[in-house]
Formats: structure tokens, C-alpha cells, sequence
């Protein structure tokens, strides 16, 4: 099971279509639910972002011992991410741990200077949901151009890739689960 930690203002309708959809890339129950935390805990206010790891910690220190041990979790934010060795990251989770944050902040066309383009951001938050889902079950970045896996470091690069896992990828998630 992943639960899916909601704690952007997008719409419900949305995000539940595209919940089946995260649900039918990792091949497990998915749930959207809302999500309460205090960001100013992970503020940095040296950056003006919010620490991912923080994040993180935050999550594991509210479920841990809360939650069945097949729960994954993943909180869904809308600011902005970093962790110290780089200058922003779209997301970040516990390789074959429980916990993953995945920001919207970022994935928005509004954020380049670009109309917004709603179908654009679920499309690239989808990708970046199972990217950080397949981190937590295991699997580590591919060089498969079109792999979900992929690493990204700008929003292009998630805009050419895939919601799906190469065969590789797709045969290690089937391993882990």
C-alpha cells in the first residue's frame, strides 16, 4: 500500500485519477489522503526553501509505529525542496525505506514563467510520484532514457520520460513487492 499524503491545494479529482493511474505503474493499492504538517519546522530561512529530509524524518516520526509494515508513504507538498549538497530537488525518499515527498513547487509551468497548464503538472507529478514510489521499493536511478527512473534534474528531462519502468526496472519492482 502507498498512501499518498496530500498537502497541496490541487484539486481532489485530479489527483484521485491519477492515483489509479501511480496505482497501476507500481502494481499496489494506492490512497490519497489529506495531509497536515508544519513546514516552518524544515524551513531553512537562509535558502527560503524546505528541507526534504526534514520532511522525511517529520513522516517517520508520525507513522512509524502507526502503520502496518507494507504502508509506504509519500507526502505531497507545494513548496519549495532542497537538500544541502544540491540547489533544489523535485523530490527525495528512503531508498528501500517507507517514506517519500514529492513537490509540486517546482513542476509548475508558472514557476518558469509559463501559463499554467494544470493536465501538465499531474502528468509531471504522476511521474515523480512513482520515480520516489520505486526509490522506497528498492530500485535505484536508470540510464533507460524513457524509464520513469531516470534521474531529472530539470523539468524537461521529466517531460521526456515515461510514467512507466523499462523491463529492468518493471522486472526489480515486481522482485521488491
Amino acid at each position: 500500500i502507498l498512501r499518498l499524503l496530500n498537502a497541496t491545494g490541487l484539486d481532489k479529482s485530479s489527483l484521485e485519477l491519477m492515483s489509479g493511474r501511480v496505482a497501476r505503474s507500481l502494481q499496489c493499492d494506492v490512497r490519497l489522503e489529506t495531509y497536515q504538517t508544519d513546514l516552518a519546522r524544515v524551513l531553512d530561512p537562509a535558502r527560503g526553501q524546505y528541507h526534504s529530509g526534514g520532511l522525511l524524518r517529520e513522516m517517520q516520526e508520525r507513522f512509524n509505529d502507526k502503520s502496518g509494515t507494507d504502508e509506504r508513504f509519500a507526502a505531497l507538498v507545494d513548496v519549495d525542496l532542497f537538500i544541502p549538497v544540491l540547489t533544489f530537488v523535485f523530490g527525495e525518499a528512503q531508498l528501500g525505506g517507507r517514506y517519500a515527498v514529492v513537490s509540486t513547487f517546482r513542476l509548475k509551468n508558472e514557476f518558469y514563467g509559463l501559463p499554467a497548464d494544470p493536465d501538465r503538472l499531474i502528468e509531471r507529478l504522476e511521474k515523480e510520484i512513482i520515480h520516489e514510489a520505486g526509490h522506497v521499493f528498492g530500485l535505484l536511478h536508470c540510464r533507460m532514457f524513457e524509464c520513469v527512473m531516470r534521474s531529472s534534474t530539470y523539468v524537461e528531462e521529466i517531460d521526456l520520460k515515461k510514467e512507466t519502468f523499462c523491463g529492468e526496472c518493471n522486472s526489480r519492482l515486481v522482485q521488491s513487492l
